[in-house]
């Protein structure tokens, strides 16, 4: 017979109850769910919260629409499907903010070159919205560039104005690893002969490590599927990933 302690026991529920607030959906969360979540990382890093709210995403069906749901519907939240693109502006708009309606705040300082507008309840100019990974990395406002930190970095032909951009090759990705954070931004880059409109980030996700057996797992947590195939938000190992894809490096950024 396994029985345990009330202390044991109380542990036990806390935990669990801890680890379902990040292993379903939040899809379907409402504006008191997402407000009472917020309320319980207050205090963490912020990279742990970046972190935890990507992983609340899990299992979201991958938004299809060629521009993204949001920006066709002219809305902040559209949480019912999402892309790398939605997925990076959510969970850091959630992890900075204490309130839903702070969320949208920081969404309109952050997806926007300059500062998003709300007129009617419609956001009424998306075309300022930032639509290349690279540029955000360059902006700022998505964390400081690291990439240099974790390993030797190389130059490749540069895109839309730029001579070059440095990246961290797959190889050094591999070896640099154990000096990833939860939460950092990983942005993976095209070969210069495959970029279609002059893009160089062909994909974007996070970062989540955890502590297992004295040692520490890297986890990817990405939105994975196409405009076309579709696909989800999923959670895998970062090694597995950096193996099989067809990206030739990464760019990293950190909020600290």
């Amino acid at each position: 017979m396994i029985y345990c302690s009330r202390k044991i026991c109380s542990a036990f529920f806390l935990a669990s109850f801890f680890f379902s607030l990040f292993t379903s959906p939040c899809a379907a969360l409402s504006d008191e769910e997402i407000g009472r979540t917020q309320k319980i990382l207050q205090g963490r890093p912020i990279g742990d919260r970046i972190a935890l709210w990507a992983e609340k995403f899990i299992g979201t069906p991958y938004d299809e629409d060629p521009q993204g749901v949001y920006v066709t519907q002219a809305t902040i939240v559209a949480d019912e499907k999402v892309d790398c693109m939605y997925l990076t502006f959510r969970s850091i708009e959630l992890a900075f903010s204490n309130t839903p309606e702070e969320a949208v705040q920081v969404a309109l300082e952050k997806r926007f070159h300059n500062h998003g507008r709300i007129q009617d309840g419609k956001v009424i100019n998306y075309e300022d919205r930032y639509e290349y990974g690279e540029d955000m990395i360059r902006s700022g406002k998505w964390g400081r560039e690291i990439t240099s930190q974790l390993g030797g970095t190389t130059r490749i032909k540069g895109s839309r104005g730029v001579e070059f951009w440095e990246i961290l090759p797959k190889k050094e990705l591999a070896k640099g690893m154990s000096k990833l954070k939860s939460g950092d931004l990983i942005f993976f880059i095209k070969s210069p002969e495959k970029r279609v409109v002059g893009e160089s980030v062909g994909h974007i996700g996070f970062i989540k490590v955890e502590d297992s057996l004295n040692q520490k797992n890297f986890y990817l947590i990405h939105a994975g599927g196409s405009k076309n195939k579709g696909g989800g938000v999923k959670k895998v190992s970062l090694a597995g990933y950096v193996t099989k894809m067809t990206f030739i490096g990464v760019q990293v950024t950190r909020f600290e």
